[in-house]
């Protein structure tokens, strides 16, 4: 299993570029599920998570042309031969729930497994089920699997009791074949829902309201084939901006619009560094150590909780205290005690941290839990004096596309080791 060894106190500095965005590649692969004809992606990051839904899509019987070395995928879903995504991949991955819209929509039936629980909580899929049942489908739930099925979806009012991410894009999957107009309330508002819609659109959806609170959709009978370019990925460029942040250095990242990051760089400027936006990228110069400044995640356009780790090891070396509240996820305060082992001074109380922030942390030998714990743990190490060792960073390979490499071109001392 392999490891990261970091040798910290480095001030980071140069320029990095982002991926494509996980969190909206996945379910935009999954939407080829929608038509028969073959779909083209540019822009998809290698990475665990990607192999993992390319995997599912193809026991379910899609032709898929991967180049990932070029980050180009091309996926024909002509010849769909089943309608089940099974427990050992759906509990490696959650967010492939997302196929139970599509595939509903399409052939009329799906059988997908419950995900069940996970490191950073419960995530029930309930918001995404209640949804679809609107639409008119009937849905049981039988040995563990939600099971689904409809002659043909009919379009309806949907008012999402929370904003949720993944409820959304699936129920938006679904409306895009469903006889007549869908209108979709309280929806979640993430850049990675407009990168959706975008990809939808060009496989011939019609869609008004992406971005917003509501979403209004005119089904089709079909969908066509697409040429799509996916986003970069603003939790990556904030992970690699708040390790600048961490180190006290100038950090640039490019292949993204910083209009999508307006809450976590407002913080960076609350923390005393200089934020410089360009069209396609963004560059933080960092003081000598961060100012402290409180955080409560929230649904975008708030500050989003997969940065809230990373920003909790810049706050640990701060001139001062921070008070960080997670209102999203329950028990994702996992790398807390692994901050701790640094020499970290933080205090959880329900779900709210008091970070008191110190001059200097020390090199340990840490454990990774999730995937933006890991991040963290990185920071960590590199803000640290000495050698850290970052166990079980497979986590990291759920996220983020050759991290020690892009990391050490910022000029730390990193790598990954057996």
């Amino acid at each position: 299993m392999d490891k990261m060894r970091i040798r910290g106190g480095i001030a980071l500095r140069g320029t990095v570029e982002v991926s494509g965005s996980k969190n909206a590649a996945l379910p935009i692969l999954i939407s080829t599920l929608l038509t028969a004809e073959a779909c083209r992606f540019e822009r998809v990051p290698d990475l665990e998570d990607i192999q993992t839904t390319l995997k599912l899509l193809g026991q379910m019987g899609a032709t898929i042309t991967p180049a990932l070395d070029q980050s180009q995928v091309t996926i024909r879903c002509d010849a769909i031969s089943s309608r089940e995504a099974p427990y050992d991949l759906v509990r490696k991955m959650r967010a492939s729930v997302v196929v139970l819209g599509p595939l509903l929509a399409r052939f009329g039936k799906a059988k997908v497994s419950l995900p069940g629980g996970c490191a950073i909580g419960a995530r029930p899929i309930n918001f995404h089920l209640a949804g679809l049942e609107r639409l008119g489908a009937k849905i049981e739930l039988e040995q563990g699997y939600v099971v689904a099925e409809a002659k043909r979806l009919i379009g309806a009012n949907i008012v999402f009791e929370f904003p949720s991410v993944g409820a959304t894009e699936n129920v938006l999957m679904a409306a895009v074949l469903a006889r007549g107009e869908s209108v979709l309330e309280n929806c979640a508002r993430e850049p990675e829902i407009i990168d959706l819609a975008r990809a939808l659109k060009a496989m011939g959806a019609e869609i008004e309201g992406e971005g917003t609170e509501v979403i209004r959709v005119q089904g089709k009978d079909v969908l066509h084939g697409c040429d799509y370019r996916i986003m970069g990925d603003r939790i990556e460029a904030g992970t690699y901006l708040a390790a600048g942040l961490a180190t006290g250095g100038t950090v640039k990242v490019k292949g993204l619009s910083p209009t999508y990051m307006d809450a976590i760089l407002a913080k960076f400027e609350d923390a005393g560094s200089r934020v410089i936006r360009e069209a396609d990228a963004v560059q933080v110069i960092a003081g000598a150590r961060p100012q402290p400044t409180d955080i409560k995640t929230l649904p975008y356009p708030g500050f989003p909780t997969d940065m809230q780790a990373q920003f909790m090891t810049a706050m640990a070396v701060a001139e001062g205290a921070s008070v960080i509240t997670e209102t999203i996820f329950e028990n994702r305060f996992m790398h807390v005690p692994e901050l701790i082992r640094l020499g970290a001074d933080i205090t959880v109380r329900g779900n709210s941290a008091l970070i008191r922030g110190r001059p200097k942390l020390l090199g340990a030998p840490l454990m990774a839990t999730d995937l933006r714990a890991s991040a963290s743990l990185v920071l960590g190490g590199l803000c640290a004096e000495g050698e850290t060792i970052v166990n079980r960073i497979y986590h990291l390979d759920r996220g983020y596309e050759c991290m020690e490499k892009k990391l050490a071109s910022l000029g730390a001392e990193i790598e990954r080791i057996s």
